[in-house]
């Protein structure tokens, strides 16, 4: 499936590959700063690489939280980080009329966790045409979302993989069930570990989602170990400015170092 995607076959697959960007589009700047830096480390570490921000932000705690920039505006930035460093870029969609839209500029269609089970949306995200993501609802068994890439699949479209965020633990807090990777492994898709969204700490009281990222690396390490395909990791220069999601990403400058380790991770067990 992966050597399906434009521009990902650049490296041979036989290491994960990375999805990575700040969580929301803010401006052409922050996407360019990010993605600039995010592929001279992939580059060297030899890393299949896409690029993922949200070009709209549906699911929000607050009314007053930040939605986006404007889709088409943020669209057309998406395209333009893809056409200026040759990389493919992801976006999450959250109604099947989004679905031809965005694939217009992007190369991964990504269905939210939420939504993971609306038939609807993964037929529209199907017939584009395009590689299309599932994230695991954290209401979910890793064993029934074998539906969600049967629908894909019986749709005409084989390009899909699927992406662990964890499971609802109590009312603020998920747990990874590792388990779950070599069970959505075996329907024959890339299963990624999404390493940011699965330390959030939803449902606070203030309505803004809270997280440990100082998780990160322990969870992709543990990722790694078990033989996740890809990783997730959302990062921005400043999570403390971000406008999406601050509590969860990786601080950018702490990217590098983080990869260089994963790669011996991933060395010593092939």
């Amino acid at each position: 499936m992966l050597d399906q995607i434009p521009n990902l076959s650049q490296y041979p697959l036989n290491n994960f590959f990375l999805i990575a960007g700040p969580c929301a589009v803010e401006s052409e700047a922050l996407l360019m700063e990010v993605a600039e830096k995010v592929c001279k480390i992939t580059e060297r570490l030899q890393i299949p690489y896409i690029f993922k921000s949200s070009y709209r932000k549906a699911n929000r705690s607050r009314l007053d939280s930040f939605t986006g920039i404007g889709d088409e505006a943020a669209l057309k930035m998406l395209r333009k980080v893809s056409e200026t460093f040759g990389i493919p870029v992801t976006t999450d969609i959250h109604t099947d009329e989004e679905a031809a839209r965005a694939a217009q500029y992007v190369d991964v269609l990504q269905i939210p966790a939420f939504l993971c089970r609306q038939t609807s949306l993964l037929i529209a995200a199907a017939d584009t045409g395009k590689a299309v993501s599932v994230k695991k609802g954290q209401f979910m068994s890793a064993e029934a979302m074998q539906y969600a890439v049967e629908k894909i699949r019986q749709s005409g479209n084989e390009k899909v993989m699927l992406i662990e965020r964890g499971t609802t633990f109590g009312y603020q807090d998920l747990v990874i069930d590792y388990r779950g990777i070599p069970v959505m492994q075996s329907f024959k898709v890339p299963v990624v570990l999404d390493c940011t969204h699965s330390l959030q700490q939803p449902n606070q009281a203030s309505g803004v989602t809270g997280g440990q990222p100082a998780l990160i690396e322990t969870v992709a390490k543990a990722a790694i170990a078990v033989g996740t395909d890809g990783l997730f990791i959302e990062t921005h220069p400043k999570p403390s400015e971000a406008k999406s999601d601050g509590a969860n990403m990786l601080p950018l400058e702490r990217l590098e170092g983080l990869l260089e380790r994963l790669s011996a991770v991933r060395d010593a067990i092939i």
